[in-house]
C-alpha cells in the first residue's frame, strides 16, 4: 500500500499588528489622510491627472502647501518617526515652493505599519457605522477621526470653494468616502459629485461650513492653531 500523501506545511503569515490606541490612532489616520492627498514624488502625471495614492505607502510625499508639510512633521513627532524635509522653488512669472518629507530607510518599516494600520483602523471605525453598546471614548474618538480626515483634506487637498460650498477635489474614492461618513459624524451633511478626474465633497456655506471649520480646530493634541485652514 502506497503511503498516505502529506500535505506540506505553508509558510505562517506574521500575526497581524496589534490596534492602535485612540491618540496614536488619530495621529496616524491623519498622516494616512495627508498622503493620500499628497503627490507621489517624481510624479509624471500632470496637474488634474495624478493618479490614486497607491497601496504601498512610499518613504516620501511632496506637497505644495507649507502648512500640509509641517502638520505632518508634527504627526510624526508626536509618533517618534523622523523625518527629513527639503523644499525647493520652481516657476518663472508664478513662484511655487515644493514641500518634500522623506523618512530615514531604518525607520520606513514603523512608518510604514503605522501608517497602514491607522488607516485601516481609523477607515473601519468611520464607515462601521454606529456601534450598540459603544465605550465612551468610542463616542468621543469617532468625531475626532472625522475632524482629522477632514483636516488632512482641507490641507493638502484641492480646494474647491465657491460662494455657496466648501469643497475639497480628491482622486481618492475612499477618502471621499471617509470625508462624506465623517461630515455625518459632525452632524454636517455633505455631497459627494464626480469631477474632471477628481471626487469633489462639499458642505453647504454658513452654519454647516462653520462647523466643519471649527471641528478641525479641535485637535486633541495641539489645540487651536490651524488657522491657516481657514
Amino acid at each position: 500500500m502506497a503511503p498516505e500523501p502529506t500535505l506540506l506545511d505553508r509558510p505562517r503569515l506574521p500575526p497581524p499588528p496589534p490596534p492602535l490606541d485612540w491618540l496614536t490612532l488619530a495621529d496616524a489616520f491623519e498622516v494616512a489622510c495627508l498622503l493620500r492627498c499628497a503627490s507621489p514624488p517624481a510624479a509624471g502625471a500632470g496637474a488634474g491627472h495624478r493618479p490614486p495614492a497607491p497601496a504601498r505607502i512610499g518613504p516620501a510625499a511632496e506637497f505644495n502647501r507649507e502648512d500640509a508639510a509641517h502638520r505632518m512633521r508634527q504627526l510624526l513627532a508626536r509618533l517618534e518617526i523622523p523625518v527629513m524635509h527639503e523644499v525647493t522653488t520652481g516657476g518663472l512669472r508664478r513662484r511655487f515652493e515644493l514641500h518634500r518629507l522623506q523618512v530615514p530607510r531604518e525607520h520606513r518599516a514603523t512608518y510604514t505599519t503605522l501608517v497602514e494600520v491607522g488607516w485601516r483602523q481609523g477607515r473601519r471605525e468611520l464607515l462601521g457605522g454606529p456601534v450598540p453598546g459603544a465605550s465612551p471614548a468610542r463616542r468621543v474618538w469617532r468625531p475626532r477621526l472625522a475632524a482629522a480626515a477632514w483636516r488632512a483634506a482641507l490641507l493638502a487637498g484641492g480646494r474647491h470653494v465657491r460662494r455657496h460650498i466648501l469643497g475639497i477635489r480628491l482622486t481618492d474614492r475612499e477618502l471621499a468616502a471617509v470625508l462624506v461618513r465623517g461630515a455625518a459624524l459632525l452632524e454636517v451633511p455633505a455631497l459627494l459629485r464626480p469631477g474632471a478626474g477628481c471626487y469633489v465633497v462639499s458642505v453647504a456655506d454658513g452654519s454647516d461650513r462653520d462647523r466643519i471649520l471649527h471641528s478641525v480646530t479641535l485637535d486633541p493634541a495641539t489645540g487651536p492653531g490651524m488657522a491657516a485652514i481657514a
